[in-house]
């Protein structure tokens, strides 16, 4: 039976301050815990006066055993080494740091003005972490287990600075299952070495305490604790302890199995180790929000990819493991095989296990519906014909430009790569749910808005010039303004019959500024961007309603609204290119 410290102690339970009570508490096995295995915390009230401080370190102990131990001669210190080896040729040669002759999970120094922590060497190594530094002055180093990948192991500060009070308080938390991992591997046990100092109001059973010795210890062997207590000014007490207590086994935390799981149209786990799961194609069905983890991770690659007549996802990380077997399905849904899935990292397989689809819903499904990533290619093959339609209208007024110096957008590069070299068309195609939120909406919209300003405004009042409009008439117009006033005196030469070298001219065509509805979607799509850019979100269901969007739709969510949005604008850019291909075919 586990010792119980709290039991144990002489102060009754009710009456130990909670920072206290809280360090004499073993830790658990949750695996979702992060336990702190460093603390160097200093209160103070208004006035600068220290009210409560706690230090403390985590030992690791080899000894094999169970329960308290004699608190260890670096409790009062707060770190492993206070001092460094004197300054003589040879010196250091046996110096091996170490809390009483025990390792410990983070390496730290201190001489009470300067203190510096890291995560032991053994420790980083064993488990295969890797470091990162994030901060400025305040700076954090967090492990990373790359391989899986996992992050955030273990963090913590790497440094404070003690005159007559610390600049700020440190801690180090690591992951629940990497400790007690690295506790079963070293076959040891954790043993929180801490000091504390606070004041708590007078009670008799502290004054009792109190009266009879001063200093109170464990009256048999092993002294985990020191315990002393004394008077303030304010006559309120003061506790001063100086204690060793283990906190964890080297049990590990029990982790999910994914031989355990039941998927959908499967009635029993199949265990990764029977030969008939090898050559499982049974499909399965995954929502595709299973893809948001990697795709907002630049860890990741998500490039989403056409092959064999469907659009596809493989995500992978960094050459150590990819899917290679998942296609789109209808708006939302992913299919992939068991044998696929059964290839991948644990910890994989039971994140696409809590996104898996029921056989019913995928037979409720409308597999016809148009996803994102579809809709973002058609928007893609409107730019790459929009490229090449300005290319071409400028080239016959003397406008020497690119088709992808006009979008941005390279069709070779598309055919050769996908869409590897544009990460904005990336962004722009993540998952979308029904229930997406407005303002992942209105975000959504203010991407899409992005991609149709690469578009560059000052070839595009050259072209509008070259029609015989002046300089001043064109100033302050901008992106879709010009694409509206282009594609309006396209038009109008359409209706008169005109071929290409009627473009140029010194007279301006008439009404070339007015309204043209069927480019409206454009520029309601910018005045979504500007509802997020300028928090007004208000104004966003006003802007659907007058696009044509039936807004009862979004009570379930902006899903919807975004197909509409998207459907728009590539409408719109549909009617531009129509109006070039027309008027650049006459010749």
């Amino acid at each position: 039976m586990a010792f119980d410290y709290v039991k144990n102690f002489p102060i009754p339970e009710k009456i130990i301050p909670p920072k206290l009570r809280a360090l004499l508490d073993p830790v658990g096995l949750d695996p979702e815990l992060e336990v702190e295995i460093v603390r160097f915390y200093n209160e103070q009230n208004s006035h600068g006066r220290t009210t409560e401080h706690v230090h403390f370190q985590t030992a690791v102990v080899l000894d094999g055993e169970s329960g308290p131990m004699d608190y260890f001669r670096e409790t009062g210190d707060g770190v492993v080494k206070t001092s460094v080896p004197i300054d003589e040729q040879g010196c250091a040669k046996e110096f091996i740091p170490s809390i009483s002759d025990h390792d410990y999970f983070v390496a730290s120094w201190g001489d009470r003005s300067f203190y510096a922590f890291h995560l032991a060497e053994k420790v980083w190594m064993t488990l295969g972490l890797t470091p990162r530094c994030v901060g400025n002055e305040d700076q954090r180093l967090i492990y990373d287990d790359l391989q899986l990948p996992e992050f955030g192991v273990a963090e913590g500060e790497v440094s404070s600075e003690h005159f007559s009070r610390p600049n700020h308080n440190v801690s180090w938390k690591m992951s629940n299952v990497y400790m007690r991992k690295y506790l079963w591997l070293r076959g040891a046990r954790a043993i929180r070495s801490f000091f504390y100092k606070g004041s708590v109001p007078d009670h008799p059973d502290l004054r009792d305490l109190m009266n009879r010795n001063i200093e109170i210890e464990p009256p048999t062997r092993p002294k985990w604790y020191s315990l002393k207590l004394t008077e303030n000014e304010d006559k309120s007490l003061l506790i001063q302890m100086w204690a060793s207590v283990e906190v964890a086994s080297s049990e590990r935390c029990p982790v999910k199995s994914p031989d355990d799981l039941v998927w959908p149209g499967i009635s029993t786990p199949m265990p990764r180790d029977g030969a008939g799961r090898l050559i499982n194609d049974t499909p399965v069905f995954l929502d595709d929000k299973f893809l948001e983890k990697y795709e907002q991770n630049a860890l990741f690659d998500t490039v989403p990819f056409y092959q064999w007549g469907a659009w596809r996802c493989g995500p992978s990380y960094k050459g150590v493991w990819a899917f290679n077997d998942c296609t789109r399905v209808g708006r939302n849904l992913i299919r992939t095989s068991m044998r696929e899935l059964d290839s991948k990292y644990d910890q994989e397989i039971l994140h696409a296990h809590a996104f898996a689809v029921t056989l019913k819903q995928v037979e409720d499904t409308d597999k016809t519906q148009e996803h994102l990533v579809a809709k973002t290619q058609r928007l893609l093959d409107q730019l790459l014909d929009l490229g090449d339609n300005l290319s071409e209208l400028g080239k016959s007024v003397g406008l020497q430009k690119t088709a992808s110096e006009w979008v941005k957008f390279s069709r070779q590069k598309v055919g050769e790569n996908g869409w590897r070299e544009y990460p904005n068309l990336c962004r722009l195609a993540q998952v979308a749910p029904l229930c997406m939120t407005q303002q992942a909406f209105l975000s959504r919209c203010k991407s899409l808005h992005e991609i149709l300003q690469y578009i560059p405004d000052g070839y595009l009042k050259y072209l509008i010039k070259k029609n015989g409009c002046s300089s001043d008439s064109v100033r302050n117009l901008r992106n879709i303004k010009l694409l509206q006033a282009l594609t309006n005196i396209i038009q109008k030469l359409n209706d008169q019959g005109e071929a290409c070298n009627a473009f140029s001219s010194t007279i301006p065509c008439q009404d070339w500024n007015a309204d043209n509805s069927a480019l409206a979607a454009l520029f309601l799509n910018s005045d979504l961007r500007n509802a997020d850019a300028h928090n007004v979100q208000k104004k966003c269901l006003q802007i659907l309603e007058k696009m044509g969007f039936d807004i009862a739709l979004v009570n379930s969510g902006y899903g919807r609204a975004l197909d509409f949005v998207f459907d728009g604008v590539i409408g719109s850019l549909k009617t531009i290119n129509t109006s070039m291909e027309k008027f650049l075919g006459a010749r």
